[in-house]
C-alpha cells in the first residue's frame, strides 16, 4: 500500500466522522429545539390533541334584602349532555329522551346528529329527570350537576333583581348591574381522547380558585311586598296602564322599596313581555305636573321673594299668557302662598315663578337633581329634561311653573321631596347596601352620600309645613293624611302627550303623588305614580290612598310613635248639639250605603273597600250623594260625595 492509498483511506476516516459529528450535532439542536426551546408550545399542542377542556356556568353568589332573606340564590339543578358520535341509534335516543323531558323527538334527534364532539341536550333540569336518565344507561348520554338562579319571593322586588340567562349571566336588574361580582368560581369539565380522537375519559368539573360574593341590599323584602298589593290593587281598581312606587329613607338615600306595575316572574321571565322587564321608577320619563309646585315653593322661599302668607290674585280661574289661556280647575280669587300649593293653583303657581323668575326656577331645578342622572346603582337610568331658558317661550316658562315641558323620572322626583324632607340635601339613592365575600366577610360597605346642598334647613322646615297643608281638610289630598301622624306632599295631574297630534291629550294622564311622613323627623318619603289611570285621573283621589295604605303599615312595621295629627273633623270629636246624626244603613251587602254624616276620611275608607272611586266636595260632614244611597254597586261608575261644616 503506497502513500496515496493511506492518505485517501484517511481522508474517507475522517470524511465519515466529521459527517456522523454533524449528524450528531444536529440532533441535538434539533433536541434542544424541540425539549427546551419550543417545550410551551408544542406542550399545549399535545394536549389538544387528546385533552379538551369544556366550560360550565359558574354558580353566582346570592342576593339578601336588608335583614338577610334571601331574594336571589342559585340551587342545584341537572343538565344533560350528548356525545353525537357515540350514539348508536339516534332516533330511539331521541324518543327515550323526549319521555322523560317532554321535548320533541325531532328536536332532540337534530341535537344529536350534529357533527360535534360535545352538545347540550337539555339545561337545568329537575332531579328526578336526571335519575331517569341515568337509568337508561345510554352510551354517549350524560348527566352533569349544575346550577340554576331561583328567585323565592317570585314577584316582590323582580325589578329591582333582575334575572340571569341558561349561563347564568346576568341579563336584567342588579343581576346584570354586579354580574363581576355574583359570578362565581369557574368550572370545566375535562375531556381525555385517545390517538384516534375518541374520548375514553371525562373528569369531574374543576372549579377556579375564585370566591363566592354575595350582595345585601337596601331593600326590605316585607316593604317591597306591601308596596306592590297597594300599587296593584290601585293599577287593577282603576284600570290604569301602569305604575310605580318608592319608598325611601331621606337622610341616607337607601330605597326601602321600588316597586312596578305590570309585573312579572323572574323565574319564567321568558314568558312575560319585554316591557314587563323595564324597572320604570328610573327609565321612564314624564312630566310632573303640580308635583314641581314643591319646588317652586322652596326655590322662592330661599331667594325670599315671597312667604307663606303672600297673597296673590288668582284671577278667577283664567289667566292670559301671551294669547294662551290658562285655567284653574276651580276659580280662585285673593290666595296666599300657602293656600295656592294646597288647592294647587295653576295660575297662582305662574304669579309665584314670575316673582321668582325663570332663569332662578330653572337652576333650582338643576340643583334638586332634574335634568341630569341620580346616579343610581341601577341600569339604564334617564336625565329627564329641563328646557333652557333661551330655548323657552313666555307661555313655555309659565307653563313649567306648575309642570308642563319638564320631563322627570319618579326616582328624581322623589330625590328632590328627600333633599326637603331631610332639611335641604339632595342624597344619592342606592340599593346595594353591602358585598360580602360568602364566609361574611366584609368586602364593600356603601355609604350614604351628599351630593349637594339646595335649600337652607329653614326653608325646608317652612317648605315642609306649607307642604303639610296639601294633606289637610282644605288641601287635595285628605286622601293622603294618616290618622297619628303629620304628612306633607304634593299632588299632581299631569297630562299625556298624544303621540300623533303633538298635543296634550284630554284622556291620557299620570296621577302622582310624593310625600314624606312623619313632617318633623321624616322616616321615609313615599312617591306613587298612576299611569292612565281610568275615570277621575286625579292624583288626590288615584295615588294619594295609595301613600296612605303604604305609609301607615310601614310606620307600624318600623315602630314609628304615633304623633298629633291635624286631621279633618271626625264624628266623634264634634260636640253632640252640632253632629248631623248617622242614618241606618238597612242596605244588603251589594247596594250602595247613606254616607250622610260621615267625616271624609270614613267616606274614603268605605268607598275604597266597596273598590268605588269617590270625588269629594266641600270641608267638614257629608251632607249629600249621588248616587243616592240603595243603587246597585256594580253599577256605580264614580261616587260623589259633598260635605258641609257642620252648623
Amino acid at each position: 500500500m503506497n502513500i496515496n492509498e493511506k492518505r485517501f483511506i484517511r481522508f474517507r476516516i475522517y470524511t465519515v466522522g466529521c459527517f456522523f459529528v454533524l449528524s450528531l450535532a444536529v440532533i441535538m439542536a434539533r433536541a434542544y429545539q424541540l425539549q427546551i426551546y419550543e417545550r410551551g408550545r408544542l406542550e399545549v399542542l399535545a394536549r389538544a390533541t387528546y385533552r379538551k377542556l369544556k366550560r360550565l356556568p359558574p354558580k353566582r353568589g346570592s342576593i339578601y334584602d336588608r335583614n338577610g332573606h334571601e331574594m336571589a340564590v342559585s340551587v342545584e339543578a341537572w343538565s344533560v349532555y350528548a356525545r353525537p358520535h357515540k350514539i348508536k341509534s339516534r332516533w330511539k335516543t331521541a324518543r327515550q329522551l323526549s319521555r322523560i323531558i317532554h321535548k320533541k323527538v325531532r328536536s332532540i334527534s337534530l341535537l344529536l346528529k350534529k357533527d360535534r364532539r360535545f352538545v347540550w341536550i337539555i339545561r337545568k333540569i329537575p332531579a328526578e329527570w336526571a335519575m331517569k336518565i341515568k337509568k337508561l344507561d345510554i352510551d354517549g348520554i350524560g348527566v352533569l350537576s349544575d346550577t340554576r338562579r331561583y328567585y323565592p319571593n317570585r314577584e316582590v322586588a323582580a325589578h329591582v333583581i333582575g334575572f340571569v340567562g341558561t349561563d347564568n349571566q346576568g341579563l336584567e336588574g342588579l343581576e346584570k348591574r354586579y354580574d363581576s361580582i355574583l359570578r362565581g368560581p369557574k368550572h370545566t369539565l375535562l375531556e381525555m381522547k385517545d390517538a384516534f380522537g375518541r374520548p375514553f375519559y371525562m373528569d369531574k368539573p374543576v372549579v377556579s380558585g375564585m370566591d363566592l360574593k354575595d350582595i345585601y341590599l337596601t331593600i326590605d323584602r316585607d316593604i317591597q311586598y306591601k308596596v306592590q298589593e297597594a300599587l296593584r290593587e290601585a293599577v287593577r281598581r282603576t284600570k290604569a296602564k301602569s305604575g310605580n312606587c318608592i319608598v325611601l329613607d331621606p337622610v341616607t338615600g337607601e330605597v326601602l322599596a321600588m316597586a312596578d306595575v305590570p309585573e312579572f316572574n323572574p323565574n319564567i321571565f321568558n314568558e312575560f313581555k319585554v316591557s314587563q322587564w323595564r324597572n320604570r321608577a328610573v327609565t321612564d320619563c314624564y312630566e310632573p305636573g303640580s308635583t314641581i309646585k314643591a319646588i317652586l315653593l322652596a326655590a322662592a322661599l330661599e331667594e325670599g321673594v315671597v312667604t307663606p302668607d303672600t297673597k296673590f290674585d288668582c284671577e278667577h280661574g283664567r289667566y292670559n299668557i301671551a294669547g294662551h289661556i290658562i285655567h284653574d280647575s276651580h276659580k280662585h280669587g285673593i290666595l296666599s302662598v300657602s293656600e295656592i300649593i294646597a288647592e294647587s293653583s295653576n295660575i297662582g303657581a305662574i304669579k309665584i315663578g314670575r316673582a321668582l323668575g325663570y332663569d332662578l326656577f330653572y337652576r333650582y331645578l338643576r340643583k334638586f337633581g332634574f335634568g341630569e342622572k341620580t346616579g343610581i346603582d341601577l341600569l339604564g337610568e334617564r336625565r329627564g329634561s329641563v328646557r333652557l331658558l333661551k330655548d323657552s317661550r313666555p307661555v313655555d316658562q309659565a307653563t313649567a311653573f306648575f309642570g308642563q315641558g319638564v320631563s322627570v323620572t319618579s326616582i328624581q322626583l322623589a330625590m328632590a321631596f328627600a333633599a326637603i324632607a331631610n332639611g335641604g340635601k339632595l342624597m344619592r339613592p342606592y340599593v346595594v347596601k353591602e358585598i360580602r365575600y360568602h364566609n361574611g366577610k366584609l368586602l364593600h360597605r356603601t355609604s350614604p352620600k351628599v351630593i349637594r346642598r339646595v335649600i337652607s334647613p329653614a326653608t325646608a322646615q317652612k317648605t315642609a309645613m306649607v307642604l303639610e297643608k296639601v294633606t289637610g281638610k282644605t288641601g287635595t289630598a285628605p286622601a293622603a293624611a294618616i290618622y297619628g301622624f303629620n304628612v306633607a306632599g304634593k299632588t299632581g295631574t299631569s297630562q299625556k302627550i298624544n303621540p300623533k297630534t303633538g298635543k296634550y291629550s284630554r284622556r291620557k294622564y299620570e296621577a302622582i303623588f310624593v310625600g314624606f311622613v312623619p313632617v318633623r323627623h321624616p322616616k321615609m318619603v313615599i312617591l306613587v305614580m298612576i299611569d292612565e289611570p281610568k275615570g277621575i285621573p286625579y292624583g288626590g283621589i288615584v295615588s294619594a290612598p295609595v301613600f296612605k295604605k303604604v305609609g301607615l303599615w310601614t310606620l307600624n312595621y318600623m315602630k314609628v310613635k304615633p304623633q298629633k295629627s291635624d286631621l279633618s273633623l271626625t264624628c266623634e270629636n264634634i260636640p253632640v248639639k252640632n253632629r248631623v246624626l248617622h242614618k241606618k244603613n238597612n242596605f244588603p251587602n251589594d247596594r250602595l250605603p247613606d254616607f250622610t254624616g260621615s267625616s271624609m276620611r270614613r267616606v274614603l275608607n268605605r268607598a275604597r273597600q266597596m273598590g268605588l272611586v269617590v270625588t269629594l266636595e266641600g270641608t267638614g260632614m257629608a251632607v249629600k250623594q249621588y248616587p243616592k244611597p240603595g243603587v246597585l254597586i256594580k253599577k256605580v261608575k264614580v261616587l260623589k260625595v259633598y260635605f258641609r261644616p257642620p252648623a
